[in-house]
């Protein structure tokens, strides 16, 4: 790339972003930044997408171990779930498209449906009525971005919880912590996900909305979908006192580490979604027992 290509963040935006002496940093963006926990999982995430990635993952293993030789790297699932009374019951629909090599839909449909009834067998919601579309084009040898357009930040839902739960519209890859399109969403999920593992409700939505350059969120807003065993208006007064979790861009970005990962990198959200796996400091439920004590 030629010189003068790559320069810094717009002085406009970084006179109200960066920290200096008397101003605290703000918000790299307005917004709304939504987080999202539910005990329908023991990641407290929502089955559909918790399942489709350990799909994909468990995939990806068996693509570079070479058990399947014929896979090659671009792939995606979806899982369907019938939930009653908000515990996930059946599991009615998989959906597998994987990229291959020139080989016989019928060897692929077969071997990718041995896959994942080997890997969601645990749950015990597969039954003799779920249905398995692999592959339902018929061909799929052509992919990555010479087959379809875009690479980061396509897919915001399946980055967050599959459409179970609201995102805010900013894709979290490829921005930095100043960014609370991706820090603030981390932070929402890490206290929605405190709240649940603390017995407060069986689901919790957290809203945060920023304005740019303001340090302080225009407002929180807490959902539980009437699943709360306490007040809902108590627990939002506790995210608002800033006494547990403080959604100032400086504060979070510091409480999670997102300035100097240890354990994990970003690398790692690159795939197989942003939340539910315990390498993330966002995943920790660490402030679950000072709730409960402040709470119940």
């Amino acid at each position: 790339m030629t010189g003068g290509r790559i320069h810094g963040q717009s002085a406009d935006i970084a006179m109200g972003v960066d920290e200096y002496e008397g101003h605290e940093q703000g918000a790299g963006d307005q917004g709304m930044m939504f987080g999202y926990a539910t005990t329908s999982t023991p990641e407290l995430m929502p089955a559909p997408i918790l399942y489709s990635h350990l799909l994909l993952n468990r995939l990806q293993d068996i693509r570079k171990k070479k058990v399947i030789s014929y896979l090659r790297p671009d792939s995606k699932s979806q899982v369907s779930v019938r939930h009653v009374k908000g515990i996930p019951t059946e599991i009615t629909s998989v959906v597998i498209s994987h990229q291959t090599d020139e080989v016989s839909l019928d060897l692929i449909r077969k071997d990718l449906i041995e896959v994942v009834k080997d890997t969601l067998s645990f749950t015990r919601l597969l039954t003799d009525k779920t249905e398995y579309y692999i592959n339902p084009t018929g061909k799929f040898v052509i992919g990555g971005p010479h087959g379809d357009a875009g690479l980061t930040g396509r897919k915001i839902i399946v980055d967050s919880y599959g459409g179970v739960g609201c995102h805010g519209g900013g894709a979290f890859s490829g921005k930095d912590p100043s960014k609370v399109d991706r820090s603030a969403a981390y932070y929402a999920r890490y206290a929605a996900k405190n709240i649940v593992a603390a017995g407060l409700a069986d689901k919790c939505e957290i809203q945060v909305a920023y304005a740019i350059g303001v340090s302080k969120p225009l407002s929180i807003n807490v959902s539980t979908f009437g699943t709360a065993k306490v007040d809902e208006e108590k627990i939002q007064q506790v995210l608002e006192s800033e006494e547990i979790f403080c959604f100032r861009p400086a504060k979070l970005i510091q409480a999670l580490g997102l300035m100097n990962p240890k354990g994990w990198c970003y690398h790692n959200t690159a795939a197989y979604g942003h939340f539910g796996r315990d390498i993330f400091p966002w995943e920790k439920t660490d402030k679950a027992d000072e709730l409960k004590r402040v709470l119940l």
